[in-house]
């Protein structure tokens, strides 16, 4: 198994996950097996990453577990921009929406945001009348509105792609708006059906509260452009 000064993957049972000395004499016995150096009596283990195999009986996890000196991160925080700040139209309140508006504030940028749909609260009322009374209201539906397509899934975060970037940045963002720290370190973390949607308001209202701008019941209809460039 693959393993270095400071980390290593094991293949435990899951109550070894909730014992600290448990994972440790596992850990040590791993690198005893790699011929490296486990870690010290006064290290404080942490886990990085993990996984489920559930493909038999019993149960296993996969872990890699790191220690010694953790790398320093910070809370993600968004400065407030000023109405004067240079504004930043973006269609769409949909996740790409929603973490763009983020990026705005970050760069200095005032985001504005527009959607057709409306916001999760108002949406939740029109899914349920197109539930019990199947009445569908184009512009507020499971496709249209705040947090978009998924905003009433249960906010699965992992991709089969091979090309998705580092997604630590994206993930930190989430949990900062109340997201479960465990999908920092799960391979395939969700966000649960009952959280998403307070987490995508949590979004908008730091967009929000920032000095950005979120119009619901908007749409874009047109653009004008002068010398190359959109002015409307």
């Amino acid at each position: 198994m693959a393993s270095s000064s400071s980390q290593i993957t094991l293949r435990v049972r899951p109550e070894a996950l909730t014992d600290p000395e448990a994972l440790r004499q596992a850990a040590l016995r791993q690198a005893q097996r790699a011929g490296v150096a486990g870690p010290a009596d006064d290290d404080v283990l942490r886990i990085v990453r993990r996984s489920w195999d559930a493909r038999k009986r019993p149960v296993m996890a996969q872990v890699v577990v790191a220690w010694g000196e953790e790398a320093s991160t910070e809370d993600p925080a968004w400065p407030e921009v000023s109405e004067d700040a240079p504004s930043v139209l973006i269609v769409g309140a949909g996740p790409a929406g929603l973490f763009a508006g983020l990026e705005c504030l970050m760069q200095g940028l005032r985001p504005i945001l527009i959607e057709r749909g409306k916001d999760v609260r108002a949406r939740r009322r029109d899914l349920a009348r197109l539930n019990r009374e199947h009445v569908v209201n184009p512009d507020s539906n499971y496709c249209f509105g705040e947090g978009g397509a998924g905003t009433y899934s249960d906010g699965k975060l992992y991709t089969r792609s091979k090309k998705r970037g580092d997604m630590k940045e994206a993930l930190a963002w989430l949990v900062a708006h109340g997201a479960d720290p465990d999908i920092l370190v799960d391979a395939h973390p969700h966000i649960e059906t009952n959280r998403l949607p307070q987490v995508v308001t949590a979004i908008r209202e730091t967009i929000e509260a920032r000095g950005g701008q979120v119009l619901f019941n908007t749409r874009l209809v047109d653009m004008e452009s002068s010398e190359g460039r959109f002015v409307a």
